[in-house]
């Protein structure tokens, strides 16, 4: 990926660069079989405009629920989310959620996955330019005609997030992005995910299993508990980056919230 490509061509006016986001006592109850499933419970927080958040917590807490509820996609049992004050009860393109699996139609060419929002919302006409930078922003730019199969798993995540990015998101909701990829390919993109984050300024939650990716790249971590999740410690992560993994304080961050998850160090 290329960290000094040049920004995406200017996006409708309306675009907003960034958003803070406030989530106020929000629950989450499944209905599971006629039984009550309770998985997130009064959680609060707020993820400043421009700030990169990461989550934490045991499998199966609700991690990705939250990310859900915050996109949109669901809507919370009881509490509220806004985002810059407006309340989340939809959808919308400036709030994007990227998954574990990149989920790309097998049928056709990357350029055409990437270009899946704009053409959904009836801009793409007038804005395929905005399709070539973004898989130029994350390094595929020879690779618009390629096939997903034809990739390998970098690749194809690196194409989820030029699918992303090409719709300007205020709000990157990240679900474990680099879960299944290799030790080496994750830890390129991690930095490459970073420098796209320097880059563009969106706000970012994401959401990892990974203690040490969480301080490497975020400002602040989240611990949530056992299901229902509830917010059980938070980290501010007040170092610059770059920020090296053989650093003491990242060692000693990274020691300290391992503790609070209950994990040996």
């Amino acid at each position: 990926m290329a960290p000094q490509a040049s920004a995406l061509r200017a996006a409708p006016a309306a675009a907003r660069r960034n958003v803070a986001i406030d989530i106020r006592g929000v629950s989450q109850t499944f209905d599971l079989h006629g039984s009550a499933l309770p998985v997130l419970e009064d959680i609060d927080l707020s993820v400043a405009a421009g700030e990169f958040v990461a989550l934490l917590g045991p499998s199966g807490c609700g991690k990705s629920t939250l990310l859900r509820l915050v996109s949109g996609l669901d809507l919370p049992t009881a509490g509220s989310i806004t985002a810059d004050g407006e309340i989340v009860d939809r959808p919308d393109p400036s709030r994007i959620l990227v998954f574990q699996d990149p989920t790309l139609f097998p049928w056709t060419t990357v350029w055409r996955n990437v270009a899946t929002g704009l053409d959904a919302r009836g801009v793409l006409d007038h804005q395929r330019g905005r399709v070539d930078d973004a898989l130029k922003l994350v390094g595929l730019g020879g690779f618009a005609r390629a096939y997903p199969h034809q990739l390998s798993g970098g690749m194809a995540q690196r194409a989820a997030l030029a699918r992303a990015l090409v719709n300007d998101p205020a709000l990157l909701l990240l679900d474990e992005p680099l879960g299944k990829l290799d030790s080496l390919t994750r830890l390129t993109l991690q930095g490459e995910l970073l420098a796209l984050w320097r880059e563009k300024q969106f706000t970012a939650l994401l959401v990892t299993h990974d203690v040490e990716e969480a301080v490497l790249l975020s400002s602040r971590v989240i611990v949530l508990s056992e299901r229902p999740a509830r917010i059980k410690a938070e980290f501010a992560v007040e170092l610059p980056y770059p920020r090296h993994r053989d650093n003491p304080e990242v060692v000693a961050l990274r020691r300290r919230i391992l503790g609070t998850l209950g994990l040996e160090t």
